[in-house]
């Protein structure tokens, strides 16, 4: 805070309580120029090539393994209802040492939690599955 003194002659001091702001704006303008180099450096990032959307027909084998998932958790197999986890796992394991190895196809409800597929695929994973496809309805031609 700057403040100035009157001349001495009146008898009374006078004092300015006025704020000097130009170290303010010398602050402010250093911050900016910081930010508007330092911005463009935080959002560049590495090239990658990224998956594009195709559709692929769906070939249903005898062998394969459809594992369905509904809205609310419970997995069937095709359209047998697993009673839990455990038994999913143990029933994956004996398909898991056929050769070849069968695929398995998850088809999921669009409203079920992402808790429920990952479940899945980690049951997929304990079993030995080398292979795990997802089913979904293909784009509406319009789009």
């Amino acid at each position: 805070m700057a403040m100035s003194v009157g001349s001495a002659e009146d008898g009374e001091e006078q004092m300015n309580s006025s704020i000097n702001t130009t170290p303010l704006v010398d602050v402010m303008l250093v911050l900016l120029i910081i930010f508007l180099i330092t911005v463009p450096a935080i959002t560049q990032s590495i090239q990658l090539s990224l998956p594009k959307e195709r559709n692929v027909v769906t070939v249903t084998k005898p062998e394969n393994i459809l594992l369905g998932v509904s809205r609310d958790g419970d997995v069937y197999w095709n359209t047998k209802l697993m009673p839990d986890n455990q038994a999913l796992v143990e029933a994956l394991k004996k398909e898991s040492v056929k050769e070849p190895q069968p695929e398995v196809h998850i088809r999921g409800d669009e409203g079920v939690r992402y808790e429920s597929i990952g479940k899945l695929i980690v049951a997929c994973q304990r079993a030995g599955i080398a292979k795990v496809a997802f089913v979904t309805e293909p784009p509406p031609n319009g789009s």
